[in-house]
């Protein structure tokens, strides 16, 4: 009866912050969410593309060389359990869908690939300046 009312928060779009493992403390987006499980993953979990690498200062007076490589970012994409991550109040409107797809994690090439297209739409995200803060590195 409880979980009838229980309000789905974890949307696509959502960014949240992984708790366990390689990439613990590092803010992540959800890109799909299972929140009955599958088969072979029988919990709640979702599909995140997140930042394994922030982008880092830039100055004006280094070169454009130096402000590009500063201001690239490294991404991964990963399957985690609702236990591993905690959400957080903001959002970030990526449209990931065509980029990432739910089969990717099958095989390396594909995952590599999704990677990728990921980096080049949060780089994008990243130079119109909005959502500071999800590209800046977390602090505690």
């Amino acid at each position: 009866e409880r979980g009838a009312r229980m309000v789905k928060f974890l949307k696509p779009g959502k960014v949240v912050i992984v708790l366990s493992g390689r990439y613990a403390g590092k803010k992540a987006v959800i890109v799909k969410n299972h929140d009955e499980g599958t088969s072979s993953r029988p919990y709640g979990h979702a599909l995140l593309v997140g930042l394994s690498k922030e982008p880092r200062k830039v100055i004006k007076k280094s070169s454009q060389k130096t402000q590009a490589k500063r201001s690239s970012v490294k991404t991964f994409v990963k399957t985690v359990n609702y236990n591993h991550i905690m959400p957080t109040r903001y959002t970030l409107d990526v449209d990931f869908k065509g980029v990432v797809a739910g089969d990717v994690l099958d095989n390396s090439t594909k995952k590599i690939e999704a990677q990728k297209e990921a980096k080049k739409l949060l780089e994008e995200k990243f130079k119109t300046g909005k959502n500071r803060w999800f590209f800046s590195k977390l602090r505690f």
